[in-house]
């Protein structure tokens, strides 16, 4: 089954909202190793979706999905957001341009999954996304890990 564009269109939308409203939630309560670790645990899950053939890559193409989203596409995140201690907490600091970067890193998304759905199946496509999108959140998360690790031992030393 094909969407619409329009339709394409909307759910992207719709899914850019509900990560910008997680973001905002997110970044009102402390921060923990559980928040920090749980979510690409979580996402790895997503890895079985290869064990349909319809979604399946060459190596190759994972690999290059997985260094663009830890290299390219996680940078911008990176340096958009730091921990820093308040009080106790440890709480996520994001700058203003955090919520451009997300909203840019979906319209490359968008744009870029329009294009490659020329050349592979959407099956295809997704699954080099959630690859891109792995390697992103899980450089993204362990900078955060190693970050929250710095705070805490100046914190008991």
């Amino acid at each position: 089954m094909h969407l619409g564009f329009g339709t394409t269109v909307v759910m992207a939308i719709v899914g850019l909202i509900g990560v910008l409203a997680w973001r905002v939630r997110e970044g009102r309560t402390a921060v923990t190793v559980k928040k920090i670790v749980i979510p690409p645990l979580g996402m790895a899950t997503g890895f079985s979706m290869f064990i349909v053939p319809a979604f399946r890559v060459p190596w190759s193409w994972a690999a290059i999905a997985f260094v663009i989203g830890m290299v390219a596409l996680a940078y911008p995140l990176l340096v958009t957001s730091r921990l820093v201690r308040d009080g106790d907490a440890i709480m996520m600091r994001r700058s203003n341009a955090f919520f451009i970067v997300v909203i840019a890193l979906a319209a490359i998304r968008f744009f870029a999954r329009d294009y490659l759905d020329t050349y592979m199946s959407m099956e295809q496509t997704a699954g080099l996304f959630f690859v891109l999108a792995f390697g992103m959140i899980l450089r993204w998360r362990m900078r955060m890990l190693f970050e929250y690790r710095t705070l805490t031992a100046h914190a008991t030393a």
